[in-house]
């Protein structure tokens, strides 16, 4: 490769691509979702805003948040931008407040927020472990939280869409994150019966290799071999989870399941992360 791939779905793009579900099938909801300024995010607030929803969009970088806000207004919804950090329980909470205060609903809540960077388990220090586990699982449990302490006390329910990761095979070079993500999947199926009382679904998509800006933390030549690591030999497309997340949010007879969205990597092929010692073969 003569430089990284740079990954990423435009605005101009999300705001015409086909939509695989009725106009009008999310009119008159209040949609949050975590991690919105890029990225799966970005696309869920573009599909969910086509489909008729107000949208809550937060996450770190105010920057790309309102960015993301102009274009998803263009759709014609209302659109409250929230700048915080999930890892917070006190800002998770205010979220809520806030948007239970001036908007008086909360359906769905997209918890899709989260990140990691590609380094051998050995090599971790506590720093890098703790911000992983920190932003993958405890952020995710804070946000889900929030949304279920919301529903309760306005006496109705909701759903809950966790994006995770594909890790009933591991994925050597993020051991952190998937610790963290196998956490929040265990976590999804056993309040997925705890909140069950409450009318509460929680289900989780866990995408594989994905055109995503969170692509681009991986150095060039894992991103050269990425595509090469399922069966249908292409990396995924963030519409194509959107569509996923989309689906769980309105599948009302589904909770406490796992949707994978990889392209058969969890049938065939590896995904190192990090180069892949001569043990196993030398470079992917």
């Amino acid at each position: 490769m003569s430089g990284p791939q740079r990954y990423g779905r435009s605005d101009a793009e999300l705001a015409v691509l086909p939509i695989a579900f009725a106009a009008g099938r999310f009119a008159g909801q209040v949609v949050v979702i975590s991690g919105a300024g890029t990225g799966i995010g970005r696309a869920c607030a573009h599909w969910f805003a086509r489909l008729g929803a107000d949208v809550v969009l937060c996450g770190r970088n105010a920057d790309r948040l309102a960015h993301a806000a102009a274009a998803v207004s263009a759709h014609g919804g209302r659109v409250m931008v929230q700048a915080m950090t999930i890892r917070d329980p006190e800002a998770a909470a205010a979220l809520f407040a806030r948007v239970w205060a001036e908007w008086g609903r909360v359906d769905v809540l997209v918890n899709n927020a989260g990140g990691q960077f590609p380094q051998s388990a050995i090599d971790f220090s506590v720093k890098g472990w703790n911000a992983v586990i920190d932003t993958n699982l405890n952020g995710p449990f804070w946000m889900m939280q929030a949304a279920a302490r919301g529903w309760r006390d306005h006496g109705r329910g909701g759903a809950i869409v966790n994006v995770v990761a594909g890790v009933t095979r591991g994925m050597p070079g993020v051991a952190h994150t998937c610790a963290a993500r196998a956490g929040v999947v265990h976590l999804s199926k056993t309040v997925a019966v705890e909140w069950a009382p409450l009318g509460i679904r929680i289900n989780c998509v866990a995408p594989g290799v994905i055109a995503s800006e969170g692509m681009n933390a991986y150095p060039p030549e894992v991103q050269a071999a990425f595509a090469g690591t399922n069966t249908m030999k292409r990396f995924g497309e963030v519409e194509e989870i959107a569509d996923a997340i989309v689906f769980l949010a309105g599948a009302g007879f589904m909770t406490g399941e796992v949707l994978t969205i990889d392209g058969g990597h969890q049938l065939w092929g590896d995904q190192w992360t990090i180069p892949r010692p001569d043990y196993f073969g030398g470079p992917m």
